[in-house]
C-alpha cells in the first residue's frame, strides 16, 4: 500500500479515535443530565466536527455508505415507521460514536484489502475481537459479526438481531467465565444457582452489570432480543418479528458492551 495512503489513515483513525472518546463522555454526561448546557454546547461543536471528518471520509458524497449512516443516526422511527420527533442527546450521541466507530474498523482494516478504492474508507468490515479471552472463540464471534452485518443490509432483520445477540452473549459468558465464579459470589449478590452456562441470558448481563463488568447499556435491549433463545419452532428455527429498529438497537447495545470490555477500543 502507498506510504502516504498509510500516513493518511493513520492521521484519521487518530482523529477518530478523538472524536469517539469526545463522544463517549459527552454520551455520559448527557445521559446523567440532559439539560446540561455546558455540555450540550459541546454536543453541538461535536457533531459538527463528526460532520466534517465523515464528509472527508466520504469524498463529499452523501451516497457514500458513511455518509449515509451518519444521516440515519439522527432519525429514530417508531415501529410504525414514524420519524421520532423528540430524541434524548444521548441516544444520538451513541449512535454517532457507533459510525464513528464504524470507520474506525474500516480503516483499521484497510491494510488487509487488496485493491482498495482510492477513497479512504471502502467498505465496513468484520471487528477484531482480541479481547475475548478465549482465542477459539475469537474467531466465531467475528464471522457471526460480519453476519449480522449483511443480514441487517439484507434487510434480514431476524438474522440479523440473532447474529448480535449471540455475540452478546458469547462475549459477556468470556468476561463471567474469565471473572471466576467464586469471584463473582463475593462481588454480586443474588448470583443465580448452578454454573455459568446454566444461567440464561438476561441473568448473564445482569450479573455482568452487577459486577462492574459491563455498564448500564444493556437496559436498551429490546425484548424480542432478550427472549432470542426462547423463540425456535419445533425443528429449532427461529420465529422472530423483528423489526429495523430492534435489529438496529440491539447492534447498538452491543457496541456499547464491547467498548466496556474493551475499554482501549
Amino acid at each position: 500500500m502507498d506510504e502516504n495512503l498509510l500516513t493518511q489513515i493513520d492521521s484519521n483513525l487518530s482523529h477518530l479515535g478523538s472524536l469517539v472518546r469526545r463522544g463517549q463522555n459527552l454520551r455520559d454526561a448527557l445521559a446523567a443530565d440532559p439539560s446540561d448546557k455546558s455540555a450540550l454546547a459541546a454536543n453541538r461543536a461535536w457533531q459538527q466536527d463528526c460532520g466534517v471528518a465523515i464528509n472527508q471520509l466520504s469524498g463529499g458524497s452523501k451516497a457514500h455508505w458513511l455518509a449515509r449512516a451518519f444521516s440515519e443516526a439522527f432519525l429514530l422511527r417508531e415501529k410504525s415507521g414514524e420519524v421520532i420527533q423528540t430524541v434524548a442527546p444521548a441516544e444520538i450521541v451513541e449512535r454517532l460514536v457507533s459510525v464513528l466507530d464504524q470507520a474506525i474498523l474500516s480503516l483499521s482494516r484497510m491494510g488487509d484489502i487488496q485493491g482498495a478504492s482510492a477513497s479512504p474508507v471502502a467498505a465496513p468490515l468484520p471487528r477484531k475481537f482480541e479481547f475475548v479471552h478465549n482465542p477459539e472463540l475469537r474467531p466465531v464471534v467475528e464471522q457471526a459479526y460480519a453476519d449480522s452485518r449483511d443480514a441487517f443490509e439484507k434487510g434480514n432483520y431476524e438474522a440479523a438481531l440473532i447474529n448480535s445477540c449471540g455475540i452478546l452473549e458469547a462475549i459477556v459468558t468470556d468476561a463471567l467465565e474469565f471473572a471466576g465464579l467464586d469471584a463473582l459470589v463475593l462481588a454480586t449478590a443474588g448470583v443465580p444457582g448452578g454454573g455459568i452456562p446454566d444461567w440464561s441470558f438476561s441473568d448473564r448481563l445482569a450479573v455482568a452489570e452487577k459486577a462492574k463488568l459491563i455498564r448500564g447499556g444493556c437496559a436498551r435491549l429490546p425484548d424480542v432480543a432478550r427472549k432470542y433463545r426462547d423463540s425456535n419452532d419445533a425443528e429449532g428455527n427461529p420465529q422472530l418479528a423483528v423489526t429495523e429498529q430492534e435489529a438496529r438497537r440491539a447492534t447498538q447495545v452491543l457496541h456499547v458492551v464491547m467498548k466496556d470490555l474493551d475499554p482501549g477500543r
